[in-house]
Order: structure tokens, then sequence, then C-alpha cells
């Protein structure tokens, strides 16, 4: 079956798109994991090990627009608003491509906070815990939701047939403690997205390291994630000195994954900072433009296709920063 693999999180995918896969799908592997059959629906606060023993291959969707989200900020990390269609240039494999679809919308999203638990964030949860409560509050009231929490393994908290108001009071009671199996709640995380109720698809990460416990390895949730439509944000909170390899490597290992799906890692030494981060970050998602092409290049099925979006400032904006998605895999048939 012909088919383009839409790319981004907050994306918009054209109707008769596929919105479930089959349990059976294989897509990568972890280490020393069977293979089992993912559950038809996550409960909050269930043993989550049957959905990481899942394998999913990337979603692809029948349509002949590509759908690129594109975050715009400024030197400060604030979004920038007001751009136009001419503003953006885009480019496929080196071609630039004619933008025959441009909205700047405020749609809802289907989102989910990952906030970490381990042993490390005991003396940082109170304000983890206020900076989720900022997330909600500046997000767009018709959002589908979920969090996530992890340590030595991720656990659904709760989604969004709760209050806002019950996920902050079961927050409440939570105890840091354990490892951080933070690759294991990412792929939980795309797991979720993908079963919401809207095609734009976002997760926010809220860690202070790096993986220590998780079945997947770093390479194989790279991949995973650069083929999927899920844009991912994270905020990372760092000490000036890193006191293990974990934590030296978590910095990169955060930016390199939320890059590639369009989205961008925020760094933090000072963990009173994280709530106003949090809230940046969910108004960013809610002024995102969005482009769309349609690709002529039909040679290269079953391959990697990269995209490159490009911005012409205007004459009273300085310089400014574009998040976009990388590329995507276009299907072999």
């Amino acid at each position: 079956m012909s088919s383009f693999f839409v790319l981004c999180l907050a994306i918009i995918l054209c109707p008769g798109s596929s919105q479930s896969q089959s349990a059976d799908d294989i897509h990568v592997v972890p280490r020393s994991v069977p293979q089992k059959s993912p559950s038809t629906a996550v409960a909050p606060g269930a043993d989550l090990d049957a959905t990481l023993d899942a394998h999913l291959k990337p979603l692809r969707v029948d349509v002949d627009l590509v759908l690129v989200p594109v975050t715009i900020t400024d030197g400060m990390n604030r979004p920038v608003l007001g751009l136009e269609k001419q503003n953006f240039s885009l480019l496929e494999d080196g071609v630039p491509q004619s933008i025959r679809f441009f909205s700047t919308e405020d749609l809802p999203v289907s989102v989910g906070v990952l906030l970490d638990l381990s042993k490390s964030m005991k003396d940082k949860i109170d304000v983890a815990r206020e900076a989720v409560g900022e997330f909600f509050k500046v997000a767009n009231p018709q959002d589908d939701y979920f969090v996530i929490t992890f340590s030595d393994r991720p656990r659904l908290l709760a989604d969004s047939t709760q209050s806002i108001g019950s996920i902050q009071s079961k927050l409440a009671s939570t105890v840091p403690g354990g490892h951080t199996a933070l690759l294991d709640a990412i792929y939980l995380g795309e797991v979720k997205a993908r079963r919401g109720h809207y095609k734009r698809r976002a997760l926010v990460i809220i860690s202070d390291g790096g993986d220590n416990h998780s079945r997947f390895t770093a390479n194989e949730l790279k991949q995973f994630v650069a083929e999927e439509d899920v844009q991912i944000y994270a905020i990372g909170i760092f000490d000036k000195l890193f006191k293990t390899p974990e934590e030296w490597s978590g910095k990169r290992l955060l930016t390199q994954i939320t890059e590639a799906t369009g989205g961008h890692t925020i760094t933090l030494n000072n963990p009173r900072e994280l709530p106003q981060a949090a809230a940046s970050i969910s108004l960013e998602l809610r002024n995102q433009y969005m482009l769309g092409y349609r690709p002529g290049n039909v040679a290269s099925k079953g391959k990697w296709r990269k995209i490159k979006v490009r911005v012409t400032p205007t004459p009273t904006s300085a310089r400014l920063q574009v998040y976009s998605r990388a590329g995507y895999l276009a299907p072999a048939e």
C-alpha cells in the first residue's frame, strides 16, 4: 500500500490516517526481552512491563501531503509569533519545495508529561510537581493529556479521564527513589501518545540525569523516535559538575532525542527555574507553525528524506532559532 510517513509531533494529519497498529508489529527489540503483545488499553497505575515488551513499526499514513510542525524562538527562548508563509522556505533532500499548506492555529494536542522520580530527584520533587501544574495551566483546555512517572520502571500515573487537580493530588503523594529508566519511559510515552485522541502528539520530559535502568538502548530509542510522529521536549536539571557518567551523558542524550523529533531540550542549573521552563514549553506548543508540501521525489522510496526549514527574519526580529523535524522515512511501496 502506498503511503507517506507523517512527520511531527504536533502535527495535523489528513483524514483517513490510521490511528492504531497491529499488536504484532515489530520495530525495535529491547535488550534480552521476549516479545509480547501490548494490551489495547493502559490503566493508570498498572504494571507496564507488557507494554514495554511490545514492538512498533513507524506510523505510516495514506496521504500525499507531508506536514511539518515548526517552532520559532528568539534569543530568550520565547515563541516568535506573526510570521507569514513568505517568511518560510522548505527543502527536501536539498530540493526546494512549494509550501501548499500553512497554518498557525492553536489546535488540541495529545500530550504526555514524563516525570523523573528516581532517587536523585528527592530534593527537587516539590518544584517538579509545581512545574507539572504550570505546564497544564498554560496548555490548551481541550488537550488530551497523561502523566507517566519513572524510576526503576515507568508507570502511568493518570490520564485525561481524571482532572488536573486529581493528577496533582496523586503527584503530592509520590516519593522519589530507585534508578532512572528514562528510555523505557519515552517508549511508553510514544505508545500512549499514539493512542491519543488527536493527531498532534507531544511528550515533555522532566529529569535530572541520564538513563541507568532501561531495557531499551539509546540507539534503539533514537531510531524509534526519529521515525515516529511525536514531538519531544525535555527539561534537564543538571549540576554544573556532573556526579555520575549517566548525568554527563544524559544532557547529550536528551538533546539528541528531542532535536530528532523537532523539539528541543532546556537545560537548567537551578531547579527553581523549572516551573517557568515548563510553562514556556506549553506556550510553544500553542504557538507553532504548520507547513505542508507534496514531495515530488518518487525515486527514493524506502529511504530517509531529509527536511530543512529556513526562516527569513522580519526587519524587527533578532536572530531566530528554528526547530523542526529532521526528516522522515519514505515508504518502500
